[in-house]
């Protein structure tokens, strides 16, 4: 076998190994490496709170899609509900989002230079339609000078990839499971232990429905 050889042979056998490894990756650290990507100049500290924030964002708004989406069909025990009757979500305790705060409607503006001033207003929208729950928990920070806009909206594109607030991914705790991750990774960005308070709030807010 000449050099050449061994050499194509071990580059391959590393190419496989490289392969196989980031198969075996968990769709957490996945999702990890790429929002990490897209974290561009912005601290640690302060990027948790924009990536923790979209994602119970996209949580209470799939599991608020799937309740609409069954009172639209009103079938059953649905049948005459009315799909924008905030009742009809509290009766469920699913938090209701309006309009301009679901995740539909945010990643259609996702690619507008102004998708921070957006994620800010449906953050505080949300609030006002639960306030007994969430009122000064949801950060509103996506509308800084500072933060680029377009990684933002590719942020916005990438968690809307994943589901996370349905009657499945719920079963499966997939919102606890990218939280856990999610807050370690952080934690050791930082050189520290420990989430922001603001965000146990929030997976307060979180467990307290069951």
């Amino acid at each position: 076998m000449t050099g050449l050889d061994l050499f194509e042979k071990t580059r391959d056998k590393m190419a496989e190994v490289a392969a196989k490894q980031n198969n075996s990756e968990s769709f957490e650290q996945k999702l990890w490496k790429t929002a990490d990507k897209l974290r561009k100049n912005i601290d640690a500290a302060e990027y948790k709170h924009i990536v923790l924030g979209l994602i119970f964002l996209k949580y209470i708004s799939d599991a608020f899609e799937e309740l609409h989406q069954k009172l639209l069909a009103g079938e059953g025990d649905y049948a005459g509900a009315d799909p924008e009757d905030r009742d009809e979500y509290s009766a469920e305790n699913v938090f209701f989002v309006p309009v301009e705060a679901r995740w539909t409607y945010l990643q259609a503006q996702a690619k507008q230079p102004d998708i921070g001033k957006t994620v800010d207003l449906a953050m505080e929208a949300i609030e006002q339609e639960n306030a007994k729950r969430l009122k000064g928990i949801l950060p509103k920070v996506y509308g800084q000078q500072k933060l680029d806009q377009k990684a933002l909206g590719g942020l916005i594109d990438l968690i809307g990839s994943i589901t996370l607030g349905n009657a499945e991914a719920q079963a499966q705790d997939v919102l606890g499971r990218v939280y856990e991750y999610f807050l370690g990774q952080f934690a050791l960005a930082e050189g520290k232990k420990g989430g922001s308070s603001i965000h146990l709030k929030v997976l307060y807010a979180y467990w307290w429905k069951f």
